[in-house]
């Protein structure tokens, strides 16, 4: 199993990252331009990764405040589960974007820098949307 991981401190309560993040609705937001046909619920999500892959994904578990698991449904092109997670620290809350995927050596040559980069997009999107 491949784990990826990129995290990214804000200056807002915990819940009000968790509210953004438990609704998939809000996370065409979150994603880069390469995503097209984009139709989404607030658990489920179906797009497009231009010349590579059609995903589905869907929100597994929720705890609120604190962690949302999202897997890959329908015949993803390797199984892939995604987890955010948000802690509050004080006055600020880090949050955490995990992708857990399982790559063969061939696939993580591959795709491994492209989930990297995909990972440090969606914190860094999550930091410009959500201000105090």
């Amino acid at each position: 199993m491949t784990t990826i991981e990129s995290k990214v401190t804000l200056s807002v309560p915990a819940a009000s990252v968790y509210q953004f993040l438990a609704d998939l609705n809000n996370h065409r937001q979150l994603m880069p331009e390469n995503i097209t046909d984009w139709k989404s619920t607030k658990d489920e999500a179906r797009f497009n990764i231009q010349n590579m892959a059609k995903l589905v994904l869907e929100i597994t578990n929720r705890t609120p405040n604190s962690e949302i698991l999202i897997a890959a449904i329908e015949n993803p092109p390797f199984p892939l589960q995604l987890k955010w997670e948000v802690q509050e620290a004080g006055t600020q809350t880090q949050a955490s974007f995990t992708i857990a995927a399982e790559l063969n050596i061939m696939m993580k040559m591959l795709a491994g820098g492209q989930l990297q980069k995909l990972a440090d997009y969606e914190t860094e999107r999550l930091k410009e949307l959500i201000k105090a």
